[in-house]
């Protein structure tokens, strides 16, 4: 895909506005900068100069991860955006060597890839995309500004825009203004208020599906000790629900900087308190991201998160949707982000919305939007079926989730999964596919390859032996008592 080329692409003189300025808002915008003469994108908050976490994410403080799939998208639609970031301090790690994952069946083994991640805070990315976005001539970015409702068009199914008010001044409904706009894209998040925005239009809200497996987030930023000796940048201990509920992640980020995110499960959320933030670490099956923060000076108050539902809005299943309005990212399907797909999803949303609307360019050279929505509602159901799957498949192995229960499928997929991570503690050949599924390269399809099903099986029929312990690869620093 060559996004530079796409300037070329007749325009018909017409107004888009987003409603949401968090990274998929500003996705959306890039995209549809090729083939609207205006776009305008609308966002609640004021945005910082710096990359200071903003209201609008609360999950900003949190370890945010951009998978290979998510990286190549995001260079493809803003060119050396990638280089611009590690001129700035953003390590580039090595997935398959530099991260150590501990899995429920022990290390994953490491070995040299080309499945290179940028790791970094998510307010970092944030700046430097939309300081990318800010320089194309034909998109104009609105922060500190509210959307009340949408604006129905006077005849046809269609909006005519939307009704915006600045925020210093909310109170005040009597300089609330009409923008109005040919179309409009709703990627406002998980608090998007499309479905009363559509009611009110006498409109049917989307079906929603909620699956809730009750986990939470505690963060903090540590400056990275002088001389503290690894073999790693990056180290995820997994959990292993619904026994072993807890898990964290340290990531090596900007400012020579580590980014600590301690995980529970299953309502077994990590404290805010020092002591209580300490001793969750020291809980962890793996001493190594407890050896590293007890070494290391906190930088930040301690900050916690706790909305991590999966919630699916089934856009795709309305009877009827005005023709321009889109709703993509997590306005339409949120997932529970411990499993890293959110930002990569939402690049993969971008693709979508950029080969809808130039089919529908084609299809209506006069610029008709009749029939948008639909295509587009459908196009993004299908690329957010398999992480949902996923993600909600590993969510159903807390014993306290909520939403739904898990078929015979899921069942069996747990025990086949379980396989595979064992056999990728040992065997490079099956990490290195379980990684590039991951990383979304490759359909999850890859995992029943011969090569694969063939060693699981054996590993299913072999009556099951007692689970050694494992320790960590380097143990640098002793565990101090408790």
């Amino acid at each position: 895909m060559n996004t530079r080329a796409n300037h070329q692409v007749e325009t018909n003189g017409q107004h888009a506005v987003v409603l949401g300025g968090s990274l998929t808002g500003l996705l959306a915008a890039r995209v549809l900068a090729d083939h609207f003469d205006r776009v305008t994108l609308i966002e609640r908050d004021a945005y910082p100069e710096n990359t200071e976490a903003r209201r609008g994410i609360p999950q900003a403080n949190h370890v945010h991860g951009l998978l290979v799939r998510g990286r190549q998208i995001l260079e493809e639609f803003f060119p050396g955006l990638q280089d611009e970031m590690i001129a700035a301090g953003a390590p580039v790690v090595d997935m398959a060597n530099e991260i150590a994952w501990f899995t429920p069946a022990g290390w994953g083994v490491r070995f040299p890839s080309d499945l290179k991640v940028l790791a970094f805070t998510r307010p970092m990315l944030d700046l430097y995309v939309r300081r990318h976005l800010a320089r194309n001539p034909k998109v104009e970015i609105v922060d500190n500004t509210d959307v009340l409702r949408l604006l129905p068009a006077s005849s046809g199914n269609q909006l005519a825009g939307v009704l915006i008010c600045p925020r210093s001044s909310a109170a005040d409904r009597r300089i609330a203004k009409e923008l109005r706009a040919d179309l409009v894209v709703d990627a406002t998040g998980r608090a998007s208020r499309a479905p009363r925005w559509l009611r009110d239009l006498s409109y049917s809200a989307p079906e929603e599906t909620v699956i809730n497996a009750h986990i939470g987030y505690a963060s903090r930023l540590y400056q990275i000790p002088d001389n503290f000796e690894r073999d790693w940048k990056c180290v995820f201990v997994q959990g292993a629900p619904p026994e072993r509920k807890r898990g964290a992640i340290l990531f090596q980020v900007e400012g020579n900087r580590w980014l600590v995110t301690l995980i529970g499960g299953g309502r077994d959320y990590p404290p805010s308190d020092e002591l209580g933030f300490l001793d969750f670490a020291r809980s962890l099956p793996v001493s190594t991201i407890f050896d590293a923060i007890s070494a290391a000076q906190p930088l930040t108050p301690i900050k916690t998160h706790r909305a991590t539902e999966n919630r699916l809005r089934q856009y795709e299943r309305a009877k009827e949707l005005p023709d321009n309005f889109l709703v993509l990212g997590d306005a339409a399907c949120a997932f529970n982000p411990v499993y890293g797909q959110g930002m990569t999803n939402a690049a993969l949303g971008a693709l979508a919305l950029q080969k809808t609307i130039g089919e529908q360019r084609r299809r209506f050279p006069d610029g008709s939007l009749t029939g948008l929505s639909r295509c587009f509602q459908k196009r993004l159901a299908k690329v957010n079926e398999t992480p949902w799957m996923l993600t909600t498949a590993q969510d159903y192995r807390y014993r306290e989730c909520t939403g739904g229960v898990p078929g015979r499928m899921t069942r069996f997929m747990h025990r086949y999964m379980d396989r595979v991570i064992e056999l990728a503690t040992r065997k490079v050949a099956v990490r290195r596919v379980l990684l590039r599924v991951f990383n979304m390269l490759t359909a999850p399809s890859t995992l029943f390859e011969p090569r694969i099903l063939f060693r699981v099986l054996v590993k299913i029929l072999k009556p099951a032996r007692p689970r050694r312990e494992f320790r960590p690869r380097t143990q640098v620093i002793e565990r101090t008592a408790s």
